[in-house]
């Protein structure tokens, strides 16, 4: 199932996996987006909720944290330990 979803998402995740150089991965940090990544989510089903619908300009908060969300969600649970490090910028 998770090769299937890693397929699916390769798209995403080949952009974070890509490089040779050296990384700096903890297990704190995938973790850490994990939790970013579900507030994120979180944060754009409450604007979807709250905010009225006849506002047209609520679109932009919800897809810039609803992208955010995802990506943060996709690298932290399909990512490999060099994307969850590259994502930091750690190095």
């Amino acid at each position: 199932m998770k090769t299937l979803a890693r397929k699916l998402c390769s798209p995403v995740l080949n952009m974070f996996e890509q490089g040779n150089e050296p990384y700096s991965y903890k297990p704190l940090n995938r973790t850490v987006l994990n939790v970013v990544g579900a507030l994120f989510m979180v944060l754009t089903i409450a604007l979807i909720i709250i905010v009225p619908a006849s506002l047209a300009g609520k679109w932009i908060p919800i897809g810039i944290f609803g992208c955010a969300g995802l990506v943060c969600l996709i690298v932290g649970g399909l990512g490999s330990d060099r994307a969850v490090s590259k994502i930091w910028g750690s190095k």
